[in-house]
């Protein structure tokens, strides 16, 4: 089963690592930004698949990142904050968020609002549509189409590209995608990757299309209209 991996942006040195400590601890890979800049700079490194955040940071405050994370991506948002006004909770909300919780809270209540998100989630991604540019995956038939035209995907193939349109606009390292397509890291040798990549060119822009999957030399891959 594959690792999820959270990303925790939050200022307090001792919360953020009470609560890296406490979901490494429950199995989560985590990552740990402590600004709202460093937060969104992570997120466009890396795919993750939920993002707690504290509404209180230095430079960028919560909103700010949490509206600027949701025009990038679906990503789950649970908001922490000292506020518990109603303002500011349906603000938090307007801005992206999906749950909010007020502190000092349990971390067995976070823990559980963390699973409904990943649970919920998956759930939706289960039946999916993901549409990008003339590209059209439906996740439930695996089956994708560019423009009107069908187009065959072996396993690996579709893996690979599905990963893409759920991550579109952000770079995608070869670790995350070895991790999420292969589920373990062949090592600095392989060309796996690449030889997946280019299979997929081949068969997007078989009729003449523009190239989708972009290289981003020294970082990974990203799925984006030039």
């Amino acid at each position: 089963m594959t690792v999820q991996h959270l990303l925790i942006i939050e200022d307090e040195p001792e919360i953020a690592n009470y609560l890296r400590r406490g979901l490494v601890l429950e199995g989560f890979q985590v990552t740990v930004a402590n600004d709202g800049h460093a937060g969104l700079a992570a997120a466009r490194e890396q795919a993750f698949d939920l993002v707690i955040l504290d509404l209180m940071l230095p430079g960028l405050d919560g909103f700010e990142v949490a509206g600027r994370l949701r025009a990038a991506s679906e990503v789950p948002i649970i908001m922490l904050t000292a506020r518990d006004a109603v303002a500011d909770r349906v603000r938090g909300l307007e801005h992206g968020a999906d749950d909010y919780l007020v502190k000092p809270f349990a971390f067995e209540e976070l823990l559980a609002r963390i699973r409904v998100q990943l649970r919920r989630r998956q759930a939706s991604q289960a039946h999916d549509v993901l549409h990008f540019s003339k590209l059209h995956l439906d996740t439930a038939a695996r089956e994708l189409r560019v423009g009107e035209r069908r187009v065959e995907l072996t396993t690996k193939e579709y893996d690979l590209l599905e990963l893409f349109m759920r991550h579109p606009n952000q770079v995608l390292t070869r670790e995350v995608i070895y991790d999420r397509v292969w589920g373990y890291d062949f090592g600095g040798e392989s060309n796996i990757i690449e030889v997946y990549v280019r299979y997929l060119r081949q068969k997007l822009e078989a009729n003449g299309e523009p190239r989708l999957i972009q290289t981003v030399r020294g970082a990974g891959y990203i799925l984006r209209e030039e």
